[in-house]
This record gives structure tokens, sequence and C-alpha cells, in this order.
């Protein structure tokens, strides 16, 4: 899992297969109901059960103040359910698209569309480094931990700015890292399509989008992730799984400016095209 197109395989397939019910989530194809990283969506406007497929590692509609009437673009859409809470939020007289690079899931999305009867949705298959919209597109775009299983993040955030309108802003949670993975745990294809192992430093992801030309960035929310011992256990012996809860426990409550600071974390990120 070295080159770019061997990344965008493992996370394409793995996706293929939750699409399909065959892994019910992203994380493993062992443990059941795996929601680690999901935040309860459940309570919004627009939330469909069978689009929720418990993939997010956040709730990036509920900071993205979407407005009635605007085009929104939601990246690595999945079943459409950050489609269908988006929706319900412009109204008849806005419009959602979801992007998704695996068939199945387009699949999928269409038909929970199907279902509703939304006229002003559509889903596009297609990559986020090479967003399938025209320039100016999208008064806001919306994304729930997919950004990171992208190989190349700096051609990504690219594309998000160049599809937003001026003015326009996105709003994406995603996976960060406070301090160095081991790497045993990198190297999982599981823990990659799982959002994990794709993961950047904080500090250079928020990089990232400033290099991007985007303005404002501001973290709105920030969630300290743990991974289960059940998880974990696949990878790691018994004293590197120790060793891993040692470095990063005990450090929960600090200020995420302090050094000392390690883990994974969930962020969601808010930042506006000048």
């Amino acid at each position: 899992m070295n080159t770019p197109e061997e990344i965008k395989l493992v996370v394409k397939n793995k996706y293929a297969e939750i699409a399909k019910g065959s892994v019910s989530s992203c994380c493993t194809t062992d443990i059941k109901d795996y929601t680690v990283f999901k935040d309860d969506a459940s309570n919004l406007s627009g939330y469909i059960a069978d689009a929720d497929l418990g993939l997010g590692c956040g709730l990036p509609t509920e900071f993205a103040g979407i407005q009635q009437g605007d085009s929104v673009v939601d990246l690595g859409s999945g079943a459409g359910n950050d489609v269908f809470i988006a929706r319900a939020i412009v109204g008849d007289k806005g419009i959602v698209t979801g992007i998704d690079m695996t068939e199945e899931m387009i699949e999928k999305a269409n038909l929970n569309n199907n279902k509703l009867g939304y006229t002003n949705i559509e889903f596009r298959l297609g990559d986020i480094e090479a967003i399938p919209l025209k320039n100016e597109y999208a008064d806001v775009v919306v994304s729930n931990c997919v950004l990171n299983l992208v190989p190349d993040k700096r051609k990504a955030f690219s594309e998000i700015f160049r599809i937003l309108k001026p003015g326009g802003h996105f709003c994406v949670s995603d996976v960060v890292l406070h301090g160095e993975m081991i790497d045993e745990l990198k190297k999982s294809a599981e823990l990659y399509a799982g959002c994990v192992s794709g993961a950047l430093q904080q500090t250079e992801y928020l990089q990232i989008i400033g290099d991007a030309g985007f303005k404002g960035i501001e973290i709105k929310k920030t969630k300290k992730i743990e991974l289960p011992d059940e998880l974990l256990t696949k990878y790691l012996s018994a004293q590197e799984l120790k060793e891993y809860r040692d470095m990063y426990s005990n450090n929960s409550s600090q200020s995420l400016n302090g050094e000392s600071l390690k883990g994974i974390f969930s962020i969601t990120v808010v930042a506006y095209k000048g």
C-alpha cells in the first residue's frame, strides 16, 4: 500500500464492501457495529437511518452555516446521509451534490433518494482529487471523515477551493494526529480505510488548508478518539499495546496547545475562500 493508486484501491474496495453490506464499518471486517469515530446525527433534520452507515467522525453540517437556497457539495457522500441533512436546510430552491468514488455507494445513495423523491439532489461518481464539477459551483462544501483518505490532500483542498464560489466556505470533519503513530498501525490497510493511518499531524493539515488559499481557518470542534483493544490487538503485541496506551493516555484533558498532548483526534474545521 505504497502508491496513491494502491491506497485508493484499498479504500475503494473497503467502502464497496460496506455498501454491499459485507462489513458493518469502515474500520474492520470482524468487529460488528464499530462506531468509535461516529457522532450521532439522528436528531438532525433530514437524517435518514438507511443512509447512515456509521462512517463519519463528526457532524460537519452542524457547523457549515448552510442557508436556504445554497448549492452544497458533499465530498465522499457515501450512502447520502449528510446530503439528505444538507437538503433539509437548503430546501426546494437549493441543490445538493454528493461525490463518491465508489460505484456501490453511488448506487446505494440513489436508491435512498429514489425512496425520498427529491429532485434537487444528485450523486456523481468522482475523485476528490479531480472533482467533476465546474469552477465556482458551490456555496458550501462539506465532508465527513473522508479527506484524510485521499493520498494527495493538497490537491483535494485545491479542488475544494476551485469549486467554491468567491466568499464560499467549507466545513469538514476529519481525523488528525498529535504525536507520531506506531509504524505497525500505519501499515494497516484496515486502519487506513478506517481513517486513521492516512491522518496527518494537525499542524500540517491546517497548513495545507492555508496553502490552498483559504482564510479564516477555525476548528469548531475537537474530539479525542480511543481505539478499542479489540482492534489494536490485531496489529500490536501485548507489550506494544501497553506502550501505545502509556504513550497516549492521561492527556485527554490537557490543552490542545500543550506539547505533551498525544493521540488521535476528530476535528471539525471551517475555512473561507476570499
